[in-house]
């Protein structure tokens, strides 16, 4: 139990203490009940929020099932107990009945008080979980375990699968930071564009793979507030030198850097650099890329069109289709550290056509939006949840080694981020996302790692685009993306072609998301057990991440 006030083992208290002590005792809680209605912390024995039994549509309450071990044995339990001890502050996957993060709160919930369970084919998704196994047994002895019993089981088997689902997991709803179940599921899919591996018009808009020139900054490591600090430059690591100043410049090695124009709240806490001179910069911008150029990136291919480009930057990987037929596969590779700022479409009322909302520096879907199809621009272009405008005129590009020949206007997109790419192996069945393994159509999803870590089941309910039918099934999140933020977020991937693009561009349904999380799995370390004084700031003591990882999410 964290108790933050200064003063509370004070010689005048010790009595209220003793009393207040010998109270929790009696009454078997596991923390004290906060005094506002901010965010949940872990509890035992309370009741829980209520779950949605249903589709998601007009909210439908059913009362709060217990913790339930689903059909685990004694074995099963007895393996979550002996389990490593979680982390200070830490919540037990099938333990706590609830959890917050900054982000999101976690409800325990019975396997059969989610909608459609029972109807599922899991051997769909066996695939898929497997793929993730083979990233998660390198992190931790709860995953380890949970995929080495997994290889036992047989993947025709659905009874198999599910009973394998209901020992090793507990299932918990995941809700917004206002408690709200409700949340958006778009689609994705992998696009195919045509292109050459040489530039010749109409294909002059260069794919880059990463800077060799892209520096990367820990962004825990800067200190507090604005101002000029003396960094050095190791490999492409940045490292901020404490006890100096700017009148040490003269040293050689030494770089100036001003934190006061940094984006630190990445998700990855990392910050992108660039050297220039003496100094090190934000890396380029979008507009800053086209019109300068990226010498210090290898140019993977050419296409003709910088919307289609744009595209395959958002959905984070693509095929591009050479003249000889040869199919290049590319995924992402890296991102230039700016912001997500697409140019929405408006509609005959001069609004934006997609509802959003801005939390710190990322842009989310807003999940009351209900879109119409009053869209002055009829070249919109839908992607996950986002109706873009087209760019009024898109013009030519500086590419590294060529000569301009005329004017250089750049492509016409606003948007200041830029996704690099790296070609990826064309057997490899679906295209490679972020987790680091093949998606696979109809049951991979991609997520804010920040409220569902990657690698992770998570149970999809939602409605089929077009005709309203529920969408109901176990999915594995294997990816993520700068349009993808929320808490309940998923982005559906529907494949390759032209039926997966149409109704990919077509998806955006409210729906709920359930995580299942290893029994005795440590999650939201810092979370649970801790008291806000008076005056405290309202999840301030809350992680940012349900479970951390380097690379998708970390805490500060």
């Amino acid at each position: 139990m964290k108790v933050s006030s200064s003063n509370f083992f004070g010689p005048a208290s010790l009595g209220r203490t003793a009393a207040w002590l010998a109270a929790l005792a009696l009454a078997g809680c596991a923390s004290a009940p906060s005094p506002s209605s901010g965010p949940v912390v872990s509890t035992a024995g309370v009741p829980s929020a209520p779950t949605a039994s249903i589709a998601p549509g007009p909210s439908t309450v059913a009362p709060a099932a217990p913790i339930q071990l689903g059909n685990s044995t004694p074995s099963a339990n007895a393996r979550a107990s002996a389990s490593s001890a979680p982390a200070l502050g830490s919540s037990v996957a099938g333990q706590s009945r609830t959890f917050s993060t900054q982000l999101a709160t976690y409800t325990s919930v019975g396997f059969d008080s989610v909608p459609g369970w029972v109807r599922d084919d899991f051997s769909e998704s066996w695939p898929a979980f497997l793929g993730s196994c083979k990233v998660l047994t390198g992190r931790g002895n709860e995953w380890r375990q949970v995929c080495d019993r997994a290889r036992a089981v047989d993947g025709k088997n659905n009874p198999a699968i599910r009973n394998f689902f209901e020992s090793e997991f507990s299932p918990y709803q995941i809700r917004d930071d206002d408690r709200r179940p409700d949340g958006v599921v778009t689609g994705y899919f992998e696009p195919e564009i045509q292109g050459n591996r040489s530039y010749l018009p109409p294909y002059i808009y260069p794919v880059y793979g990463q800077p060799e020139d892209m520096l990367f900054l820990d962004a825990r490591k800067l200190p507090a507030g604005g101002g000029m600090l003396a960094a050095r430059v190791q490999g492409r690591q940045v490292v901020v030198q404490s006890g100096l100043s700017t009148r040490d410049m003269g040293a050689p090695g030494l770089y100036a850097l001003d934190s006061s124009n940094l984006t630190r709240d990445t998700l990855d806490r990392k910050i992108r650099l660039r050297a220039e001179g003496r100094r090190l910069l934000p890396y380029y911008t979008r507009e800053e890329i086209e019109t300068r150029g990226a010498p210090n990136a290898r140019v993977l291919a050419f296409v003709s069109s910088a919307t289609a480009l744009y595209e395959m930057q958002i959905q984070g990987s693509g095929r591009i289709r050479l003249p000889n037929g040869e199919i290049v596969r590319v995924s992402y590779a890296e991102q230039n550290g700016q912001p997500f700022r697409p140019t929405l479409a408006q509609n005959k009322q001069g609004k934006t056509q997609t509802a959003v909302r801005t939390r710190g520096g990322a842009i989310e879907l807003d999940p009351e939006d209900t879109e119409d199809d009053d869209v002055v621009d009829t070249g919109a272009v839908r992607v996950r949840g986002f109706t873009l405008a087209r760019p009024e005129a898109s013009g030519a590009v500086v590419v590294p080694g060529r000569r301009p020949t005329g004017a250089v206007t750049g492509s016409g997109i606003k948007d200041p981020s830029y996704v690099f790419f790296k070609e990826a192996p064309s057997d490899a069945g679906g295209p490679v996302g972020a987790f680091g393994v093949p998606l696979q159509a109809g049951r991979s999803i991609a997520v804010d790692p920040r409220s569902t870590p990657l690698g992770y089941p998570v149970y999809v309910s939602t409605r089929q685009p077009g005709t309203g039918t529920p969408l109901q099934r176990l999915t594995v999140a294997q990816d993520t993306g700068g349009a993808i933020r929320g808490a309940v977020r998923a982005d559906y991937f529907f494949g390759n072609g032209q039926q997966a693009a149409t109704q990919a561009r077509r998806m955006k349904e409210r729906g709920q998301l359930w995580i299942l999380l290893p029994r005795g799995l440590p999650v939201a370390a810092a979370a649970s057990g801790s008291i806000r004084t008076r005056g405290g700031a309202v999840g301030a003591d809350l992680p940012q991440c349900l479970v951390p990882e380097e690379g998708s999410c970390v805490d500060d």
